[in-house]
C-alpha cells in the first residue's frame, strides 16, 4: 500500500459514494487506474465494504450501551459466535484485561437492553457483565487521518 492507496482509503472513509473521476481527479491519476487500485484494496481485505451512516436514534435505537464480559471458562471462539448471533450488538472487541469482551450495543428501550443483558448472562462461559449507558455521543466512526 503506497501513499496514493491510502489517499484513496482515506477520501473513501469521508465519502464512500465519491466516483472514481472524482477520487482520480484529487489524487492526481486517471478514472480506470483509480478503480484499478481501488478494485485490489477490495480483494485485497483493506476495504471490507460500503455502508450508510444511519442516526441509530432516528430508527428507533436511542439506546447505546458498552457491556464488558467476564467470562470464567469456555471457548472465546464459541462465545463470539454466541455474540454475533445478538443482533443488537453493533461491535465486539476481544480485550486485555479483566474483561475478556467489550461490546457496543444498540437497543430502543432501557428494558430491551436489560433483556439483551439477560441473553448475554446465558452464553456458556460469561460469568459476568458490566454495562455503561452512554447518555449521548459526542461523535463516532471518525475516519483517521494518517500521522
Amino acid at each position: 500500500m503506497d501513499a496514493i492507496d491510502r489517499q484513496l482509503v482515506q477520501l473513501l472513509r469521508i465519502n464512500a459514494r465519491l466516483s472514481y473521476a472524482e477520487l482520480a481527479r484529487q489524487v492526481g491519476l486517471s478514472a480506470p487506474a483509480v478503480h484499478e487500485r481501488v478494485g485490489k484494496l477490495e480483494s485485497g481485505g483493506v476495504l471490507l465494504g460500503y455502508q450508510a451512516a444511519v442516526d441509530p436514534e432516528a430508527i428507533g435505537l436511542g439506546v447505546t450501551a458498552l457491556i464488558g464480559i467476564i467470562t470464567s471458562e469456555g471457548e472465546i471462539e464459541e462465545i463470539s459466535a454466541a455474540l454475533h448471533e445478538l443482533v443488537e450488538i453493533e461491535s465486539c472487541y476481544f480485550m486485555a484485561g479483566e474483561e475478556s469482551f467489550l461490546c457496543k450495543a444498540r437497543v430502543g428501550t432501557i428494558a430491551q437492553l436489560e433483556q439483551l443483558i439477560a441473553r448475554m448472562n446465558r452464553i456458556s462461559g460469561v460469568s459476568r457483565t458490566r454495562t455503561t449507558i452512554a447518555l449521548s455521543t459526542k461523535w463516532e466512526g471518525r475516519p483517521q487521518h494518517p500521522a
